[in-house]
């Protein structure tokens, strides 16, 4: 299957106008998105910036009903009450209603943190072998689909950590990643100049910017084929 990636959005709601003008195209057969809607650098009081952002991200659920959604830091910040960096102190209340407008405008299961396509995993960080080991039940960490699914059931203790799949950073870090051998994981959450393939990993949160709001990346959609693992980058 084709899948188009839209990767960190960051208070641009443009980047589904674009991902929908490629979707129309017929570049991908399904979307997925990594998240982290919320936050951007000197953006803490545009709230209509806010609110901009999670609306166009529901307009796009409902256009095209599959897509897949992959919870970021940034979006879950806000509903378990945790600051950091581009927190807005005036937008929670904003952040966690349309969150839940997004949750309930998304098939049931299709919001989650991980995702699994074929043999490729999406989400926000990154899933290593030794998160697995130390925070999945034994019972379930044989069978890939029954670790996703119970992470997919974790909360604030075993999420809002470094090594968690929501926080990770495997560009810089040398953990060996889950089941390397078997699996190609696709991430966000660390910005990169190109979408970028490392082993069994691929980068692609090339919307992204510095301090200054100068674009980091490319600003390209990743297209990838989750048969065959080959992939492009698509303005």
């Amino acid at each position: 299957m084709k899948v188009l990636v839209i990767p960190d959005v960051h208070l641009k709601p443009w980047m589904f106008e674009r991902a929908r003008g490629l979707m129309k195209k017929g570049k991908a057969e399904r979307a997925i998105c990594l998240m982290d809607i919320a936050d951007d650098w000197r953006q803490e009081f545009n709230l209509d910036l806010y609110m901009q952002s999670y609306d166009a991200a529901i307009a796009f659920a409902k256009e095209f009903s599959d897509t897949l959604w992959c919870y970021g830091n940034h979006d879950v910040c806000y509903p378990w009450n945790q600051r950091e960096t581009g927190y807005s102190r005036i937008a929670p209340r904003v952040v966690c209603e349309k969150l839940r407008k997004l949750e309930e405008a998304v098939p049931e299961g299709n919001i989650a943190f991980i995702h699994k396509i074929d043999n490729v995993l999406f989400m926000h960080g990154g899933l290593t072998q030794r998160y697995v080991e130390d925070y999945v039940s034994p019972k379930s960490q044989q069978n890939v689909d029954a670790v996703i699914a119970e992470i997919n059931t974790f909360g604030y203790s075993d999420l809002w950590l470094d090594e968690s799949p929501l926080w990770f950073r495997p560009q810089y870090e040398r953990d060996e990643l889950y089941r390397v051998d078997e699996y190609l994981q696709v991430v966000g959450h660390t910005p990169v100049e190109r979408i970028l393939r490392v082993g069994n990993l691929i980068s692609c949160d090339v919307f992204s910017t510095d301090r200054n709001r100068i674009p980091i990346g490319t600003q390209e959609f990743l297209v990838i084929d989750t048969k065959t693992w080959e992939f492009e980058g698509v303005k």
